[in-house]
């Protein structure tokens, strides 16, 4: 698999040197058992010439088998780092809307349960390899005590084997299963915490999600999961009932057929340590085949996350000033839950320009958002072409177009750090933003870290908009940013934070229902069910802010 070819590439030397101190340790047991039993039948004047060879022999099990746990370990934990970051860099190259319709349940279940699983079964691979060299080596020492017993041997292993996999199939399926319940779980969880404040007000609502949507999401993936597991428990039992009558067969050999009591008790020896690794391996195919799951499950998930195309030049310089953009006929569709249809935004035809703001109106699923991350970039138009000061934008350079945004949107969300600069340089600028937001009493910024995030939405959302803004971008967009606010700094956004903005010459998109502000746009866009079916320009100076107090 891709995934395991991955994970080979990047740590093939103690890969292979962990592979191999396993196939040391599973070949220094086999030959720990053959001294044992030429020992137990040697006599006594030359027992001691087996001292030094067993203690050399002991001495290397425990040495390689010490050297390949640890390495495995160690592959193990690079393992799940290395996959963790693979997806992760999947994520943030992945265009929105295929990360909206994989789901963040079926993300956070790739980068949480299907990576641990991967590394579950790399801390036990040296035991899989081990133990399987040593059913091997024990099937060869039995070859070489007897032929027949050996022949007996493998025909008892076979018919566990076949056991095991006529049960393989349906063991796979119940695991599938109990990974596409266990996206839907995570989801739920993510809906306990998103959603514990209406949870909590709501006690007939709390008993119904926990006593029915969440018990019912967990019993799914108990059942599925309980239920490959028992086949498989039904499997080692079958195997294991087969070697035992097989050391039944041998030991009451001797009632019909005259054998040497040594060489019976040397097959018996065999057959009882051939038992624990035969185990060994069998208990390590579940989780072999629970790799092979979580692995097809992650091609499947970064499948559907393929990377739009991006220009292999450096990305230009980004400008502090504003830029021109043209949208020419520009469509895009999506289902619409609510509408139970396609809904189509467009054909737009808009012109946004720099040092002027512009107002996008409408109601309720009109699609003004859509239109929003239409323009930023974050949706692919269908049709159409952007123009960024009369340059089209190629497909391969809408990751470049996008660096001309910044935006808070609606459902935005705050990092712990100032990430474009992760050091002391906009300490200063966002001091001043802080003071001018009214937040220094609540926030302050040291070396590029806010003290806390632990405030309410509407002051997440001026915190927010101070990122934006330090963020020095020619475009500025912004979701609904007043609706939290309360009417004092409703009056400061629209009467001296956009005018500020637009002073220094960026380009602003403003989606509002704050009617009461609209005489201050530039230009007023009203969008209805996908379409502009209005658009006004103010020719004159400015308007004058009307200050509202009290």
């Amino acid at each position: 698999m891709s995934l395991f070819g991955m994970l080979v590439r990047t740590s093939h030397t103690r890969l292979a040197v962990a592979i191999g101190a396993s196939l040391v340790c599973g070949l220094a047991n086999v030959l720990l058992v053959a001294l044992i039993n030429q020992a137990l039948n040697a006599p006594l004047d030359g027992l001691a010439s087996y001292a030094l060879p067993f203690v050399l022999v002991i001495a290397l099990v425990m040495g390689s088998q010490v050297l390949s746990r640890a390495l495995f370990a160690y592959l193990s934990q690079q393992g799940l780092a290395t996959l963790r970051m693979h997806i992760s860099r999947h994520v943030v190259a992945a265009p929105l809307r295929g990360l909206e319709k994989a789901g963040r349940g079926r993300i956070q279940a790739a980068l949480a349960d299907d990576t641990t699983t991967l590394s579950n079964f790399f801390t036990g691979f040296p035991m899989l390899v081990t133990s399987a060299v040593v059913v091997l080596g024990c099937l060869g020492y039995l070859a070489y005590l007897s032929w027949v017993i050996f022949l007996v041997s493998v025909l008892a292993i076979g018919l566990g084997s076949l056991g095991y996999h006529l049960c393989h199939s349906h063991m796979l399926q119940y695991f599938r299963k109990a990974g596409a319940s266990q996206d839907e779980l995570f989801g739920h969880f993510d809906a306990m915490v998103s959603g514990a404040k209406e949870l909590k007000l709501n006690r007939s609502k709390a008993r119904r999600f926990l006593d029915e949507v969440l018990v019912s999401a967990v019993e799914q993936v108990r059942r599925n999961r309980a239920k490959g597991l028992m086949l498989f428990a039904i499997t080692g039992g079958w195997g294991r009932l087969l070697f035992l009558v097989l050391i039944g067969v041998v030991l009451f050999l001797r009632l019909w057929v005259p054998s040497d009591t040594a060489v019976i008790t040397g097959y018996v020896m065999v057959f009882l340590y051939m038992m624990g690794p035969l185990e060994g391996v069998l208990l390590n195919l579940p989780q072999m085949s629970q790799a092979r799951v979580a692995s097809a499950r992650i091609e499947a998930t970064l499948a559907q996350l393929e990377a739009e195309a991006r220009s292999q030049t450096p990305a230009p310089a980004v400008q502090a000033k504003g830029v021109t953009l043209e949208l020419d006929g520009l469509t895009h569709g999506y289902f619409s839950e609510r509408e139970d249809e396609v809904f189509t935004l467009g054909p737009v035809t808009l012109t946004l320009k720099p040092g002027e703001i512009t107002f996008l109106v409408g109601g309720n699923g009109s699609g003004k958002t859509t239109l929003a991350k239409l323009i930023a970039g974050l949706y692919v138009p269908e049709s159409g072409e952007v123009r960024v000061d009369g340059r089209p934008v190629a497909a391969d350079g809408r990751d470049d177009y996008r660096q001309l945004f910044s935006a808070v949107f609606s459902d935005f969300h705050l990092f712990d750090t100032l990430l474009e600069a992760p050091d002391s340089s906009l300490d200063s600028q966002a001091s001043d933003w802080l003071a001018k937001l009214h937040l220094e009493h609540k926030v302050s910024v040291s070396n590029g870290s806010f003290s806390t995030r632990e405030l309410s939405q509407g002051q997440r959302k001026r915190l927010a908009l101070i990122v934006a803004c330090l963020e020095g971008r020619p475009v500025i967009i912004f979701d609904e940013w007043a609706a939290d606010q309360d009417p004092a700094f409703r009056e400061v956004f629209y009467c001296e934070l956009l005018p500020e903005l637009r002073a220094q010459g960026k380009t602003l998109l403003v989606i509002s229902h704050d009617d009461r502000y609209f005489h201050l746009a530039d230009q007023l866009i009203k969008l209805e069910r996908g379409q502009i079916v209005s658009s006004s320009s103010r020719q004159s100076s400015p308007a004058v802010c009307q200050v509202h107090r009290g």
